[in-house]
């Protein structure tokens, strides 16, 4: 059985399939251009194989693909170089956890729901540590490392401020006493220092009396759109399994839609300080 190739070999193939069929241009003539064989061109275009950055360069100004989007794409397609902070963390971080956080990286706009519990780059140190454990994570050097990993993931995304961050969450993570009575409020009062700090947040909860809303079967999902390339982006439905990305324009815009209605279903921004206000307990 063939393995599905990594999210972002497809959305990048996926992408220069459209180019290449937007202006007409056949595999052949495609084939050409990176003087190489047809079929080389097909796994680039269905994620079968990677592309060199060289030939990713060549094919996007051959396509005439504006220079902000080719960065973007550039971005996707690269290991990040020397630069990304994981980096140190490639040999004990999954596969595609590894894909999500370089495509998030190279995104502009991040849209969250989490239903249950806080969301990784909202978490504390001492709530992500109880996390771990309640999945199952032994204690020792390697989980300690893979909370330093998140831990720079969080740093990386906030402390540059370059993102905008939209967050829906629902109110049972509010509830729910991951790590008991202190731990679980220093989160909440985690959650309303970012919201008043980080200017790139919209910080809303979905309230138990919202009832029905658009992703009430989903748990948890996350959406990246990347700068200046509104035919590119990726929605990451996550699961115990390790979840299922999309990256089919038709499905993308479905679920920017329906956060759009869930956004509609929270409370505004200023209500859900009051919330996290109202739920802190006092030390």
């Amino acid at each position: 059985m063939t393995a599905e190739p990594p999210v972002r070999r497809r959305l990048v193939g996926g992408a220069l399939r459209r180019y290449r069929e937007n202006l007409g241009y056949t595999l052949e003539d495609v084939a050409r251009v990176l003087e190489c064989d047809r079929s080389k061109v097909s796994r680039i275009e269905t994620g079968q194989r990677g592309i060199r950055p060289k030939e990713l360069r060549e094919l996007l100004g051959e396509y005439g693909v504006p220079a902000s989007e080719q960065a973007a794409l550039t971005a996707i397609a690269s290991r990040g170089g020397q630069r990304g902070w994981w980096q140190p963390y490639r040999d004990i971080l999954p596969g595609p956890y590894l894909d999500y956080v370089i495509m998030e990286a190279a995104a502009a706009e991040i849209m969250t729901y989490e239903a249950q519990l806080v969301p990784e780059l909202l978490q504390t140190d001492d709530y992500a540590r109880e996390l771990a454990a309640g999945a199952g994570y032994d204690s020792g050097p390697q989980r300690e490392e893979i909370l330093r990993a998140r831990a720079m993931r969080r740093e990386d995304i906030l402390g540059h401020q370059r993102h905008r961050l939209w967050v829906v969450l629902g109110e049972a993570a509010l509830r729910q006493a991951v790590g008991g009575p202190e731990v679980l409020a220093g989160q909440i009062s985690h959650l309303a220092r970012l919201a008043e700090s980080y200017p790139g947040l919209a910080l809303q909860v979905l309230p138990f009396s919202a009832g029905a809303h658009a992703a009430a079967g989903s748990g948890s999902l996350a959406i990246l759109r990347f700068p200046d390339a509104p035919s590119l982006g990726v929605v990451y439905l996550e699961a115990l399994s390790g979840g299922v990305y999309l990256e089919d324009q038709e499905d993308v815009a479905r679920y920017i839609r329906a956060f759009a209605r869930l956004r509609a279903s929270a409370l505004s921004v200023s209500d859900s300080m009051r919330l996290l206000g109202n739920l802190r307990i006092p030390a």
